[in-house]
């Protein structure tokens, strides 16, 4: 899918567990600005139903597992994040709503900006009115 990509993280592992390190522009592919968790979330919860004009993503479900769908004008795919070893890039225009969240689970995502708003697109006509132009 346009503007959306797996990234698969360096995976150590040792009689001591696994060790997953990931940098800033190595294996991110942009500068991170931003880091938050969703934690806690109640099954039958749907989230996100947004997408971002400017920033950058990557998601990354640490402990258990979540879905996430990724749309855009013209395709749409459901991916299942549970490997802390991989990563899904979302790039800008890409609408992405995460359920399905596992009991426990905690998706961490990294984002390329800080908080703005005004980045946000969060009514999917609105979303699909100017994301044909780039599509």
């Amino acid at each position: 899918m346009y503007n959306v990509s797996m990234l698969k993280f360096i995976d150590i592992k040792d009689k001591y567990g696994h060790l997953t390190p990931i940098e800033s522009k190595i294996d991110i592919p942009f500068e991170i600005k931003r880091i938050y968790c969703i934690t806690r979330v109640d099954q039958g919860i749907t989230r996100g139903f947004h997408s971002h004009r400017k920033l950058h993503q990557v998601l990354i479900c640490i402990n258990g597992s979540v879905k996430i769908r990724t749309k855009n004008p013209i395709e749409e795919e459901v991916i299942e994040l549970n490997d802390p070893s991989v990563g899904l890039y979302l790039g800008n225009y890409v609408w992405r709503e995460m359920f399905d969240f596992s009991e426990g689970s905690v998706l961490l995502v990294i984002a390329s900006e800080y908080y703005d708003e005004n980045d946000y697109i969060r009514n999917y006509d609105f979303y699909l009115e100017e994301a044909k132009k780039r599509f």
